[in-house]
């Protein structure tokens, strides 16, 4: 079993032959930016997406991701299946001392489906839910009740080297029954083959509480049509926004 696993993870990162690049296109991630993207993961293809950050929230709170996995199986042409688990360390600098709060947040089961194929006007579309788990988390974030998010993802394309991707939704913490209403905007851009750049809007308004607004970007360089790894910084705008961050990342998949 073992040996059918290790296999199949060295086939799916060596690059493509040219029947098989004629099949598959390059593998597209939901990472670095915050934008989702539409597509979906081919059908028996398993693919992850991780990233390790700093953020700096305030002039007292830095928090790590070591790291933030999300990992998405291809059920069929327009369904995938996703999982997302986060390791978090939350550092506080107190005048007693440094606090430090670390263990796993609540993790995230869902999936991605597409619904519509770009057509003049009308952009790929499809919709991402996720519901995070309680008791598959640790006590330090353990929410009060299950926690549901969505999106539609939206992509129109530009030209042959750009795109633009656009996100709405909203989200529950767990913790209150007010949804944070989300916003993303993300420009992509193809530079020659192997690289990818992008720059981007987003955050969320919530009723009662100070919206939340931020700017990012990064770059992304693929090794092969199966592996990328990507750099990507943020600060925020708004008062209520982390004052910067800044992630490392790496994408891979392979058939089953």
């Amino acid at each position: 079993m073992f040996k059918k696993i290790g296999y199949s993870i060295l086939t799916g990162l060596l690059p493509l032959s040219p029947v098989a690049a004629q099949e598959l296109e390059r593998m597209e991630t939901d990472r670095p930016d915050q934008t989702e993207c539409p597509y979906v993961v081919p059908k028996n293809w398993l693919q992850a997406e991780m990233g390790f950050n700093y953020e700096k929230n305030n002039a007292t709170l830095n928090t790590y991701t070591y790291p933030t996995l999300l990992t998405k199986y291809g059920v069929s042409k327009k369904l995938e299946l996703r999982i997302i688990t986060t390791l978090l360390s939350e550092q506080e600098h107190r005048i007693a001392g440094p606090i430090t709060n670390a263990g796993l947040e609540p993790v995230e089961i869902g999936f991605k489906t597409a619904l519509l194929e770009e057509k003049g006007l009308i952009p790929k579309i499809s919709l991402i839910a996720h519901i995070a788990i309680p008791a598959l988390s640790s006590s330090k974030f353990k929410p009060d009740k299950f926690a549901p998010n969505f999106v539609f993802t939206m992509q129109h394309t530009i030209s042959s080297s750009m795109a633009i991707g656009y996100n709405l939704g909203a989200a529950w913490d767990g913790f209150s029954d007010c949804a944070r209403y989300i916003y993303r905007v993300s420009p992509g851009f193809n530079i020659g083959k192997r690289f990818y750049a992008y720059a981007e809007a987003f955050g969320f308004i919530q009723k009662n509480e100070a919206s939340n607004h931020n700017i990012d970007a990064g770059v992304a360089y693929y090794v092969n049509d199966n592996l990328k790894f990507d750099f990507s910084a943020g600060k925020g705008l708004s008062a209520s926004s982390a004052k910067y961050y800044a992630a490392l990342g790496a994408s891979f998949r392979f058939k089953l």
